[in-house]
């Protein structure tokens, strides 16, 4: 280490393994930065293998639901055989939780089973998931254990089921035949595990940047713990020979040691949480542990990147630090920041960005890398101008209070450090909001429109079969339920032009379900505005002997779309009118008014729907509803924007406590000086405060730009929810606030009189 000795490779190396030995040997403050930096890096590090893992998650889930699923055969017919099975889905709700159900009916001797399955269940028995298994042993499921008259013979293992939380059950039964169900020889649809909606892409695409550029900030500031400590052992090095080059090398290999040490912790916390979290997570989005599996390239990228971008950063720090033998010194003449080499990276984003401007297609491929690669280098952008601007800022303050005076000053002489610790955050908001721009989108795009009224029934029966004389006594007798009403569908040919109509009968409160109707009266026949009937044009309809004229008087209505079927209503009759008609009708739905007071009479319902058939649908009557699939998406962004924030909390309690210990003789001077602990509190929230209002300011403006762009791609109207931006800002803030007040018994510890003491 002495000054003017050449400088070789295994010179360098004995340096940094210099720096890892003392990392490990430099007493409780040498171990305390370790364990600060381990644990920091340990966090992020769980973080990027946890995202890392969720195209794997997403793969496997998608594989098994598409290897469960029935084979169908659209160019023949599948003759009945020994190992032939029919099958008739049976899905059903509990207490606002899916239930996966099939109805099962096995051809011969040798059927095929579903995956997961092991043995074929006959007429009165099921084979349910574990979690079902669990859910109808617990207190919470009478109701449920009425449902199906059937005894649990077997588990359904993980390769039939989409994750350790799904309810699902497949019931025998003999009631089957060719024409009510579909026939198979095998299980399996490998078509419905190909190809992504773009926009679906997008979203993920969006969400891991969103998730990933947080976590390197955090990282990033994490490999900066107890730099002040560093510093002092540093300048003890300098004191006994070594040059300025050989402490960053040994600098180096002390963060290289916290690094190398974190990685190990969180891959530790990552298998943790891999084991135990797959069960915890809400059902929809529940996974098994052997699928937690990161992509290879991105784990190989995650133990590399991670340790070279400790070491970059550390040695990037020490680059306005003079270590001397006598102390440190911190380069502090003023200087600038300057923006227009910090402008780079958001532009260079906005470039790669530009091709989905115009939109994305079914046939658009490979736009995932330059997407992910824009998002990420304006995401960076935002950490890179957020030290500009607040200094930019900071500068143009004017007095004010002395707790005021104290912060403004203190930002004025030092505003990286504060910028620090904010900068995780405001990335996390800017792309918090530009995710949910376009999920808000995404999802007006994607939610089915029912436009249903609930004034006058709350939930619909769709049966198995036509046979009013079961299904409407079941009904009406089950508990909670006040009434039950038929709509009725039948077709009617025009005689002149062999154009088919929809005919849809029912009461005038079951018809309002589907148009616009005034004023109504039994005997009444409305058009929808738009469909295909011609009033005064007669109707050969379905099973009829005679033609049926439509009424030249018959009122034109404002059609209520029903994307759940499909249609759009087109002739709405009352029963008067066809009163002693005979006629053959294609469809029967049920209408059900609920008792308000009774919470369970939709469960009632269900039972008494399901002890007529099984395969009967039964639903809560909505406005709307979001797809399934997008209703998944929304909790896994929750639970990993919950964990996300949790972790760039715990981060900043130990910048701002690193912070306050540095600088704890000042502090104990002002004490000393007659300073109110108040106004230092005060001072303390203002450092605070200034960065982090700044930092949103730029955030939500980044994040809303952003939003609008990939809404634009999604070919989604522009719309941003603007409560949860609120919500979104406000909770952040929150956060900042929690973890400042956390820290606030450190300041009034460290401003104690024994503060003032030195070496």
């Amino acid at each position: 280490m002495t000054p003017g000795r050449p400088t070789t490779p295994r010179r360098r190396a004995a340096d940094v393994a210099l720096g890892v030995r003392l990392s490990v040997a430099g007493g409780r403050a040498g171990w305390t930065r370790l364990a600060l930096i381990a644990a920091g890096v340990g966090l992020g590090v769980a973080m990027l293998l946890t995202t890392a893992s969720v195209p794997t998650l997403v793969a496997a889930r998608s594989a098994r639901l598409a290897e469960r699923a029935e084979a169908i055969y659209y160019e023949r017919v599948v003759p009945r055989g020994d190992s032939t099975v029919l099958v008739k889905a049976a899905d059903t709700d509990y207490l606002g939780r899916s239930i996966h159900g099939r109805v099962l009916q096995a051809d011969g001797a040798t059927p095929v089973l579903p995956p997961g399955v092991t043995v074929m269940p006959k007429p009165g028995e099921m084979v349910v998931s574990p979690a079902l298994a669990a859910l109808l042993r617990s207190g919470d499921a009478a109701l449920l254990r009425d449902r199906w008259d059937a005894r649990t013979i077997g588990e359904i293992g993980p390769a039939g089921l989409a994750g350790p939380g799904e309810l699902a059950v497949y019931l025998g039964t003999d009631r089957l035949s060719g024409d009510d169900s579909r026939r198979t020889d095998r299980f399996g649809r490998p078509e419905l595990d190909e190809g992504n909606d773009p926009t679906l892409v997008l979203l993920g695409a969006v969400a891991l940047a969103v998730l990933l550029v947080p976590v390197a900030v955090f990282i990033a500031t994490a490999v900066r713990f107890g730099g002040e400590t560093r510093d002092r052992r540093l300048a003890a090095i300098r004191l006994v020979g070594a040059d300025a080059d050989t402490t960053r090398r040994i600098a180096a290999g002390e963060t290289l040691a916290g690094a190398l040490l974190g990685l190990l912790t969180g891959t530790v916390v990552y298998l943790g949480v891999a084991f135990t979290a797959g069960g915890l997570v809400p059902a929809g989005i529940s996974f098994y542990a052997a699928d937690a599996r990161p992509v290879p390239a991105l784990a190989i990228l995650t133990v590399l990147l991670v340790p070279s971008a400790a070491v970059l950063v550390t040695l990037a720090t020490l680059r306005r630090v003079v270590v001397e033998p006598l102390g440190v010194v911190r380069l502090s003449a003023e200087r600038r920041r300057r923006l227009w080499w910090r402008l780079i990276l958001p532009a260079a984003g906005l470039a790669l960005l530009w091709p989905i401007y115009d939109g994305l297609g079914e046939e658009d491929v490979g736009f995932e890398l330059p997407v992910f690669g824009g998002l990420i280098a304006l995401l960076i952008g935002v950490a890179l101008l957020l030290p500009w601007w607040v200094e930019a800022t900071v500068r143009r303050l004017g007095g004010g209070s002395v707790a005021w005076e104290l912060a403004v000053r203190r930002l004025q002489l030092d505003s990286g450090t504060a910028v620090r610790a904010v900068s995780g955050i405001a990335v996390s908001v800017a792309g918090a909001i530009a995710l949910q721009g376009l999920m808000v989108a995404v999802e007006e795009q994607n939610t089915l429109d029912f436009g249903r009224s609930t004034e006058d029934f709350q939930a619909t029966v769709w049966p198995s079969d036509l046979d009013t004389a079961r299904w409407l006594p079941a009904l009406r007798a089950a508990p909670g339920v006040r009434a039950v009403t038929t709509e009725t569908t039948v077709a009617g040919t025009d005689v002149t032009d062999d154009q088919v109509v929809r005919f849809q009968i029912g009461d005038c409160t079951m018809l309002r379900q589907y148009a616009t109707i005034d004023t109504c009266a039994d005997g009444d026949v409305f058009v929808a505005a738009g469909a295909p009937a011609t009033p005064g044009a007669a109707y050969l309809l379905d099973g009829a002997d005679t033609p049926w004229t439509l009424p030249a008087g018959a009122v034109t209505v404002p059609p209520i779309g029903n994307e759940l079927l499909g249609i759009e209503p087109e002739v709405l009759i009352t029963p008067a009118v066809l009163a002693g008609l005979r006629y053959e009708p294609y469809r029967l739905e049920y209408y059900a008014a609920l008792d308000p007071a009774d919470p369970a009479a939709i469960e009632h319902l269900r039972n008494a729907a399901a002890t007529v058939d099984p395969t009967a649908r039964v639903s809560l009557i909505s406005e709307s509803a979001i797809t399934p699939i997008l209703a998944g998406v929304r909790q896994s962004m929750l639970v990993l924007a919950t964990a996300l924030l949790l972790l760039i909390g715990a981060s900043m309690v130990v910048n701002i406590g690193e912070q306050l210990t540095a600088r704890r003789r000042p502090l104990a001077v002002l004490i000393a000086f007659g300073t109110r602990r108040a106004t230092l509190t005060a001072s303390i929230f203002y450092q605070v405060a200034i960065p982090v209002l700044l930092g949103m300011l730029l955030a939500v403006v980044t994040g809303v730009g952003l939003g609008a762009i990939l809404q634009t791609a999604a070919a989604t109207p522009l719309s941003f929810d603007w409560s949860g931006i609120a919500l979104t800002t406000t909770a952040a803030i929150a956060v900042i606030l929690l973890t400042t007040a956390a820290s606030l018994p450190m300041l009034w510890r460290l401003t104690k009189p024994g503060g003032l003491r030195t070496e």
